[in-house]
């Protein structure tokens, strides 16, 4: 598919121009207000094994 494409000066990539109704503002209180709701806290530790053959287990 990639050959024919090229053959008829078409690309596979992602075109790089961006929407005519793109507002940057918006996008960017979004990002602040929106998205750390969204995303969540991230988790900074694991609980630990309770298998009786861990060897963090005396």
């Amino acid at each position: 598919m990639d050959l024919l494409l090229h053959r008829i000066g078409w690309s596979v990539q992602v075109p790089t121009r961006r929407a005519a109704e793109r507002d940057g503002e918006r996008i960017a209180a979004w990002r602040e207000v929106d998205w750390p709701a969204i995303e969540g806290r991230r988790h900074t530790w694991v609980p630990g094994s309770a298998s009786r053959t861990s060897p963090a287990r005396d």
